[in-house]
């Protein structure tokens, strides 16, 4: 428990200039929809823990809402600590780095958690890439609905 915390305290230290710069210079990159955060936060967080990838495109979020808000002042923003992100991107970033984290097996712990128990106990799980494609064939087209239901 102590090295995982020790692990997550120094992602999340050498995390903060990255973060900052997000912030700061989010609104010159090409990632401006609600749809590229849900996808980019996703895929990231298919492969890394939901935290450190939500971390990231909240900042990228506040940079590129202080650029909307340039432009759109009637945009509709969620007001936080560290300034203001826009709602619609909000959503997005939290449903991609929450959800598809299930995607492999290393980016939900819980996943690896119940291959550990069910190989442990004898029952035949599938390979890291056969899960993948498990994930592909079932869990994209779910993703694909959310996307439609939530940020369309």
């Amino acid at each position: 428990m102590v090295e995982v915390a020790v692990l997550f305290i120094g992602i999340f230290v050498t995390m903060i200039p990255a973060l900052c710069l997000l912030k700061a210079h989010g609104a010159e990159t090409a990632i401006t929809q609600a749809w590229q955060f849900y996808w980019l936060s996703g895929g990231l967080s298919s492969f890394l823990d939901n935290a450190p990838t939500y971390a990231t495109y909240f900042a990228l979020g506040q940079g590129v809402t202080k650029g909307l808000l340039a432009s759109n002042p009637d945009l509709v923003v969620v007001a936080t600590r560290t300034g203001p992100i826009g709602w619609n991107i909000l959503v997005a970033v939290s449903l991609g780095s929450v959800f598809m984290g299930a995607n492999t097996y290393i980016g939900n712990a819980p996943n690896f958690m119940v291959k550990s128990i069910c190989e442990e106990a004898g029952v035949k799980m599938p390979s890291f890439f056969g899960y993948m494609l498990y994930s592909i064939a079932v869990l994209i087209p779910t993703f694909l609905l959310i996307m439609v239901m939530f940020l369309m």
